[in-house]
């Protein structure tokens, strides 16, 4: 893992979903899509739905495929928020550079975050609880493109 990539990555994902960034045109019909770019590198994430959704994150290093990251997640109790889940993915740590940290608290909201693999090939699972009760739900996966 490269840590000018993955200072890259992080800096993407923190100016746009997590950071509240302007979306870009769809590429698809009704798809949301951001874009972050910075000399040779290309970062784009790009998902459909809102409560019940699934997309991708990836990488282009001189116009090259060279990472991807696919999730899907849902809203599964009363009382989500979404200004919370951008709030906890503005903390994504620099080892695991997938989604946000392994648990963030702010009142009765708490995000937990686990990765198995490492940043070539990876799996994992991130869920909010909201006074002990689960609303949230996501699965990812991804790694190296070839």
């Amino acid at each position: 893992m490269e840590k000018s990539l993955v200072d890259f990555l992080i800096k993407a994902k923190k100016s746009t979903y997590a950071g509240k960034g302007a979306e870009t045109s769809p590429s698809r019909v009704r798809s949301h899509d951001l874009v972050y770019r910075d000399g040779a590198l290309m970062y784009y994430d790009t998902y459909l739905g809102g409560e019940k959704f699934a997309g991708e994150e990836a990488i282009w290093i001189a116009d090259i495929p060279y990472w991807s990251m696919n999730y899907i997640g849902r809203v599964t109790g009363e009382n989500f928020s979404g200004d919370f889940l951008k709030e906890a993915l503005l903390h994504v740590p620099f080892e695991k550079p997938y989604r946000g940290p392994d648990v963030y608290f702010n009142g009765d909201y708490i995000y937990e975050c686990s990765v198995r693999g490492e940043f070539d090939w990876f799996q994992g699972k991130e869920t909010i609880r909201y006074k002990g009760n689960e609303i949230y739900e996501c699965y990812f996966h991804g790694g190296l493109i070839k």
